[in-house]
C-alpha cells in the first residue's frame, strides 16, 4: 500500500481553500497545480479556449470536487470530478468507503485496441472481395502505420485488419473492413480517422468498389476496463436493517435491471453517473465513452445491466464492472486544458489504462451507492438534502444563508423554491 491515505476524514466539512490544501499535502501538488484545479481567475484562457473549438465567445465553469476514500489495487487514490449533479462525489465517496472495509477495489484492463471502419460499396463480388483485401493485410497495416510513426515507435499503430460482409442494408450489399490499433496511452480518434482515410483508396483498388465512411467506431469492445469491489455485510447495516438485509435489498435492484431495460438504462446512468464526471475533469470524450457503454450493455440482444452483483459464500456483497473505457492521457484536450493536467497529476498516474479502471472504479462506487439509497431510506433523501443548497442559491440566497436555508427546509421537508423565497425573506427580516 501507498504512504498516502485518501480516508480524509471531515473533508466535506472543510473550506473549498482547506480542502484544496489537504490534496496538496496528499499528492505533492504545487501551488500552480491548486489554482488549475480550483479554476477560474483565467486558468482557461480565452485565447487557449478560442484554439480547442469553433466560435468560441467565452468559457463555462462547472464544479470540481474530490472523490475520497478510494483504494484502488492497495493504493489510496483521490479522484477529481467535474459534475453539476448533487450527491455523485458524496454517494462515491461514501461507497469507496463500503468497499473499503473489503479490501478496496480490484482491477484489470485489456490492450488498448479500437477499430477504425471503412466502408466499400457497389462490389461486384462482396466475399472475393474480402478475401483479396485479407491476402494484402501486410501492404494495408503498413500503409496505415506510415500515418503515425509516433505510435509505431512505441509499440503501437495498426495491428490488424478484419473484414465483414453485409449481405443486405437499406442501400445494399457492403463490405466493412476494420483496421484494429493500438492506441498506447491516447484515446486515438485522430490517428485512427486518419489512417482510415489513407487506407481507403487502396481498399477501393483492391475490391473495385467504393469507399464512403472512413471513421473510428466508439463501440471499443476491445478495450475494456474491469473494476471488483467486495463488501462486508457489516459495513452494510444501518438503520435497524442488518447487513444482511441490505444486500438482499441491492440484489433484487440489481435482478430488476438485468430483466427490464426500462430500469437498466436509469441503472446504468448511475454508472455513467460515476465515469463522465472523471472523464470530464481530465479532458477525455465522455460522449464516445457513453455511446460504447450503452451499445455494449446491448451487446447480448437486450439492453441489460453493465454491472453484476452476486453474494460470495462468506457472504459478502461482490460487485463487479465491465465497459469499454477509451481514455487517454496524451494529446487532446487533456494535455490542453491546465485544470485536466493538474487532475491527471492528482490521480498520479501515467498511463491511460489506469485512469480508465479509475473510470470503472469510480463507476462501480457510484453505482453501489445509488442502489443502496434505493433499497434503504430512498434515492430522495440524501439527494434532495444536497440539493437544497441548490434551491437556496436560486432563491438568492448568499454566504452563510445558503447552509442556513438548506437546513430548514430539510427540517420542514419542504425543499421547494417557493418556500426558499419565503424562508429567505424570513431570514433577512424582509416582507416575502
Amino acid at each position: 500500500m501507498g504512504t498516502h491515505n485518501s480516508r480524509l476524514g471531515g473533508f466535506y466539512q472543510l473550506h473549498p481553500h482547506e480542502r484544496l490544501q489537504a490534496i496538496k499535502s496528499f499528492d505533492g501538488l504545487c501551488d500552480e497545480d491548486l489554482r488549475r484545479l480550483q479554476g477560474g481567475n483565467g486558468v482557461l484562457t480565452i485565447e487557449r479556449a478560442d484554439k480547442m473549438i469553433e466560435n468560441v465567445v467565452g468559457t463555462f465553469d462547472l464544479p470540481l470536487g474530490i472523490a475520497t476514500n478510494f483504494q484502488i489495487n492497495g493504493r489510496d487514490v483521490l479522484i477529481p470530478m467535474v459534475v453539476e449533479e448533487p450527491s455523485i462525489v458524496a454517494g462515491a465517496s461514501y461507497a469507496a468507503k463500503l468497499v473499503r472495509a473489503g479490501g478496496g477495489f480490484a482491477t484489470s484492463s485489456t490492450a488498448p485496441l479500437m477499430i477504425g471502419q471503412v466502408q466499400l460499396v457497389g462490389l461486384a463480388s462482396p466475399h472475393c472481395a474480402r478475401h483479396d483485401i485479407l491476402a494484402r493485410k501486410e501492404e494495408i497495416l503498413a500503409l496505415a502505420n506510415r500515418q503515425s510513426g509516433s505510435l509505431a515507435a512505441l509499440g503501437g499503430g495498426a495491428q490488424e485488419v478484419e473484414a465483414r460482409v453485409f449481405e443486405s442494408s437499406p442501400m445494399g450489399p457492403m463490405l466493412i473492413v476494420h483496421l484494429i490499433i493500438d492506441c498506447c496511452d491516447a484515446m486515438g480518434a485522430n490517428a485512427i480517422n486518419t489512417m482510415a482515410e489513407a487506407v481507403a483508396p487502396l481498399l477501393e483498388q483492391i475490391s473495385g468498389g467504393r469507399a464512403y465512411l472512413r471513421i473510428l467506431s466508439n463501440l471499443s469492445d476491445r478495450r475494456l476496463a474491469r473494476a471488483r469491489a467486495v463488501v462486508p455485510p457489516s459495513a452494510l447495516a444501518r438503520d435497524g436493517l442488518s447487513g444482511e438485509e441490505v444486500i438482499e435489498g441491492i440484489l433484487w435492484a440489481y435482478a430488476f435491471a438485468v430483466v427490464d431495460p426500462y430500469r437498466a438504462t436509469t441503472h446504468n446512468k448511475g454508472i455513467l453517473n460515476g465515469i463522465d464526471p472523471v472523464l470530464i475533469a481530465t479532458g477525455n470524450d465522455w460522449r464516445a465513452v457513453e455511446a460504447g457503454a450503452h451499445a455494449y450493455a446491448a451487446r447480448g440482444g437486450q439492453y441489460t445491466s453493465l454491472s453484476v452483483w452476486e453474494r460470495d459464500a462468506e457472504g459478502n456483497l461482490v460487485g463487479t464492472l465491465e465497459l469499454p473505457l477509451a481514455v487517454g492521457v496524451v494529446g487532446g484536450a487533456t494535455r490542453v486544458h491546465p485544470a485536466a493536467q493538474a487532475a491527471l497529476k492528482l490521480l498520479g498516474i501515467q498511463h491511460a489504462n489506469e485512469l480508465a479502471e479509475i473510470c470503472a472504479c469510480a463507476g462501480l462506487a457510484s453505482n453501489l451507492a445509488a442502489m443502496r439509497a434505493l433499497t434503504t431510506e430512498g434515492i430522495q433523501r440524501g439527494h434532495m438534502s444536497l440539493h437544497a443548497r441548490q434551491i437556496a442559491l436560486a432563491a438568492g440566497a448568499h454566504g452563510a444563508e445558503v447552509d442556513e436555508l438548506a437546513k430548514r427546509m430539510i427540517g420542514e421537508g419542504a425543499i421547494k423554491p417557493a418556500r426558499a423565497v419565503t424562508l429567505l425573506a424570513e431570514l433577512r427580516r424582509v416582507p416575502a
